[in-house]
């Protein structure tokens, strides 16, 4: 990944206590931050969950997944970002959004995603992110896979993934029978899916 620094570019909070706030995004290769149509849909559908809830964005990249969900009445969010130029532009930008949304914590880890996951005994959390690099599908897969071992079947969580719009979700889902797709919205080169955890399996 080229050597890279912050550009003029930016995305914007939609809303809750950072309403409008906005977020630089760090120039690299494959960097691509959530359009605000998509976050706009796609947290319509997650605002009846988000109050007091558990958040990890894997892959955080400019971190907006989390911080839309910190704004909107998330109690934990943790951000886990590997690339350094990225985690030090998402640090930036949270020491600059301060102060934080009252009683929430957000939490930084520098490590890859899939090696967080593999360390993890269960997963512990509501609401998980998971929009990797669109050119490596390996990563969407393996962190389904990961997700889907270590969920507590009383209480899994609701996963968001972010894809190509040319990558079909189904054909990953067959392997992860217990996952099924809720909501879903393809936008251009997007496609953004919600997926649940099948209650008759």
């Amino acid at each position: 990944m080229k050597k890279s620094s912050l550009t003029q570019h930016r995305v914007r909070i939609i809303a809750g206590f950072w309403r409008s706030r906005q977020v630089d995004i760090a120039e690299v290769s494959g960097l691509r931050p959530s359009t605000d149509r998509v976050r706009e849909t796609v947290f319509n559908w997650l605002n009846p969950y988000l109050n007091q809830s558990k958040v990890v964005d894997l892959f955080a990249g400019t971190g907006i997944l989390g911080m839309e969900s910190c704004s909107r009445g998330a109690k934990e969010i943790l951000l886990i970002e590997k690339n350094p130029v990225v985690l030090r532009a998402l640090q930036n930008n949270l020491e600059k959004l301060k102060p934080n949304p009252p009683y929430s914590a957000i939490t930084v880890i520098a490590m890859d995603a899939l090696l967080w996951l593999k360390n993890q005994d269960s997963i512990d959390a509501n609401l998980i992110f998971i929009d990797p690099p669109f050119e490596q599908t390996n990563l969407l897969e393996e962190a389904l896979i990961l997700i889907n071992d270590k969920t507590k079947l009383d209480t899994p969580p609701i996963i968001y993934v972010e894809s190509s719009s040319k990558l079909d979700i189904d054909s990953i889902l067959q392997k992860l029978a217990c996952w099924k797709v809720e909501k879903q919205l393809v936008a251009g080169a997007v496609r953004a899916s919600i997926l649940m955890h099948r209650k008759d399996v």
